[in-house]
């Protein structure tokens, strides 16, 4: 299992406890430090769709001109997240072929039971 995101996301600390709670061994790759490389968010975007990868609730989204979050398209988000990878929604998690992206304990418990 690999865990994707940012180490000082509140989201993917919880989602790291939670796994470290449950005994459950995974690698995490954090994009600040560790980089985003192309191929990796092409599959996850093939996986998930764009739509659930792009976080629209946070502040690198706000930040974002008024005309190109009103014209996004799957084009223009793959290269937005791809240089800007804090607007991804965290935690991406891969785990063997599933892709699974956000936190929710309940969520997991079922997917990893």
């Amino acid at each position: 299992m690999k865990l994707y995101g940012i180490k000082n996301c509140d989201t993917v600390k919880k989602a790291r406890k939670w796994l470290d709670e449950q005994g459950i061994d995974y690698e995490f790759h954090d994009f600040k430090k560790d980089g985003l490389q192309s191929e990796l968010l092409f599959r996850w975007e093939q996986a998930v769709g764009w739509e659930t990868l792009l976080n629209r609730r946070g502040t690198t989204w706000r930040k974002l001109p008024e005309d190109v979050r009103d014209t996004i398209d799957a084009q223009s988000a793959y290269e937005i997240m791809l240089e800007n990878p804090s607007i991804i929604k965290r935690p991406v998690v891969e785990n063997g072929g599933d892709v699974r992206v956000g936190f929710s304990a309940d969520e997991w418990s079922a997917w990893l039971a």
